[in-house]
């Protein structure tokens, strides 16, 4: 064992991380030690890898992932803190938008949801998907749709299509309705609602829909659609109207 060796403890005080972070930061490959006693398991460091664990510690304070903590230590530094940065700035706005949809429920309560039960036509289609996060569903939806309309033919009408239960990650679908489409949205009964506001606010309308279901032991079947009546481009959001349909599984 060489003489400049630090032990794990004075290296931790040093780096200003715990030892437990330590050998974390050893069992995942970030940082591992310079020398382990094979008798004890005891981890020592060197001195000079006091930089790369000072890193760590810095970025996992500005809730920079492992995984791009990585990526920067393997010297892919730039583009590993532009994808961070693109990812925490995507859930700060997501969490902005939740703070707007709470202000709103604070000042109004939960609106009430006017739900009917439609007969829904089969439509032929054309759909586009992207995965998604949380924190990523508008970016997905505006991908989608961007793609749907460079091949529009005609005045769109567009669907989104969203999953019930929403996880870490999942897929998100929109539709073009077109008679030369290669998909098909099935028909059926289904609750509606008219959702009228920001796309941001549709969620309090699916959830009085979702609570519509619950009153009435109904069974709902994904995914939710939006049927978009606007054009955002054109209509103010406080304006804007989307038709929000849930399939009823157990009413034929």
């Amino acid at each position: 064992m060489s003489n400049d060796l630090l032990p794990i403890g004075r290296f931790a005080r040093l780096c200003r991380l715990s030892v437990k972070q330590l050998r974390h930061y050893d069992d995942l490959g970030l940082l591992a030690p310079a020398w382990v006693d094979p008798s004890s398991g005891y981890r020592y460091y060197r001195p000079e890898q006091a930089r790369d664990a000072l890193m760590i510690g810095m970025l996992r304070e500005l809730d920079v992932p492992l995984p791009a903590v990585a990526r920067v230590l393997a010297g892919q530094g730039a583009a590993a803190l532009r994808d961070a940065r693109d990812r925490l700035e995507a859930d700060v706005a997501r969490r902005r938008r939740a703070l707007r949809l709470l202000d709103r429920v604070l000042a109004d309560g939960l609106p009430e949801t006017v739900v009917s039960v439609v007969e829904e036509p089969a439509r032929r289609v054309r759909v586009a998907s992207e995965a998604a996060t949380p924190a990523s569903i508008a970016a997905a939806t505006g991908a989608c749709v961007a793609r749907l309309l460079a091949a529009a033919e005609g005045p769109p009408s567009l669907v989104g299509l969203f999953p019930l239960d929403m996880a870490d990650e999942f897929e998100v679908r929109v539709a073009l309705e077109s008679p030369s489409g290669e998909d098909v949205l099935p028909g059926g009964p289904f609750a509606q609602a008219l959702h009228t506001g920001p796309y941001e606010e549709i969620a309090l309308t699916v959830h009085g829909v979702l609570a519509w279901f619950g009153d009435r032991a109904h069974a709902p079947a994904g995914p939710v659609r939006e049927v978009y009546l606007n054009d955002p481009g054109s209509t103010p959001p406080e304006r804007l109207e989307t038709r929000v349909l849930i399939r009823l599984e157990d009413v034929r």
